[in-house]
């Protein structure tokens, strides 16, 4: 028997008394958060690979008198894709920058709606009209398969063009997550509160 005056959100139940709805969601949160960790881990390899890059380039270019010009560019295609696809990564971790002027202030409930209403209305938007506006150039550059305007340049520039809509995916299904995050914990699932993840951030932060 439940108590009647605990709240009872409106979720499908199991035979078994678990929310079939809350585990979606749960499983939902569990799947994209691995995939940016994931996908962060990966990408952040290359931020050394841009450092050893630009290094070549330099002792080339005034110890040798050599330059390639399409090594030039690797390295800042290589800073691109770190910043572009590790996005998802970035807000997962809480590594955006954010103007606080009261947030912190809230409470934990109104911090979860917060978050809802802002990855809504600001979040998710954003990211619909970047991809749509960016749309035809893209395409533009898949249908030539454009190198680089430079000559001996990097090739497949229309792959570097294409990391914005990864952005997008990125950084949408991570703003998707978060929403999860905070309905479960509107549903009385006190680990993902905003409070447990802020808590959470600064001690990985002091542990560093």
């Amino acid at each position: 028997m439940r108590c009647c005056g605990a709240p009872q959100p409106v979720l499908l139940e199991t035979l078994k008394g678990e929310y079939t709805l809350l585990n979606g969601l749960a499983t939902l949160v569990a799947v994209v958060d691995t995939a940016n960790e994931w996908i962060g881990r990966v990408v952040a390899w290359l931020t050394l690979g841009c450092v050893l890059t630009c290094f070549l380039v330099v002792v080339l270019r005034y110890g040798f008198s050599i330059g390639f010009p399409w090594m030039q560019e690797l390295y800042v295609w290589q800073l691109a894709v770190v910043f572009m696809v590790g996005a998802g990564f970035t807000l997962l971790h809480g590594g955006h920058v954010n103007v606080d002027i009261a947030y912190s202030r809230f409470p934990a409930r109104t911090k979860a709606w917060v978050d809802i209403l802002g990855t809504l209305v600001f979040l998710l938007p954003w990211m619909a009209v970047l991809a749509w506006t960016s749309s035809q150039f893209v395409l533009a550059s898949w249908a030539i398969l454009e190198p680089s305007s430079q000559s001996n340049g990097m090739p497949g520039l229309y792959l570097l063009k294409t990391m914005i809509w990864v952005f997008c995916a990125v950084i949408s299904l991570q703003g998707i997550a978060l929403i999860a995050r905070r309905v479960l914990f509107l549903n009385g699932r006190d680990d993902y509160s905003p409070n447990a993840a802020s808590a959470s951030l600064h001690s990985s932060d002091a542990g560093a």
